[in-house]
């Protein structure tokens, strides 16, 4: 079993700051990529920012010059630091590995449940 648990949605003011995180957890042998997608209401979910087990990063148009993605190995742990915020960041914010749980021979993408970032103007 893995699971991966947001944290730290929320409500901020436009032009303020806003973290969330993800921790997985489980029967886990290695990820590799770990990434923050988002889905705004009548929108698809999109790519914000994507990081591998090696730090090399990869930001959707919606986060470059904003946002940064960065992560803790040792804690399975990734984090997104949101700055200068914009009522159109308004969206449910959505975690997600590359995961090899022990013992299988095969990488999965797991998601976590979501968490809701609101901007308000």
């Amino acid at each position: 079993q893995v699971q991966l648990v947001e944290s730290g949605g929320g409500l901020v003011q436009a032009g303020g700051s806003l973290s969330v995180s993800c921790a997985a957890s489980g029967s886990i042998f290695s990820i590799n990529t770990m990434a923050w997608y988002r889905q705004a209401p009548g929108k698809q979910r999109e790519l914000v920012a994507a990081i591998t087990s090696g730090g090399n990063t990869d930001y959707g148009d919606c986060a470059k010059g904003r946002f940064t993605i960065s992560r803790d190995n040792a804690k399975n742990t990734v984090y997104l630091q949101m700055n200068s915020l914009k009522p159109e960041d308004t969206a449910v914010y959505y975690c997600a590995a590359s995961i090899t749980r022990t013992f299988e021979a095969i990488t999965r993408r797991y998601w976590g449940q979501g968490t809701q970032v609101t901007v308000s103007s």
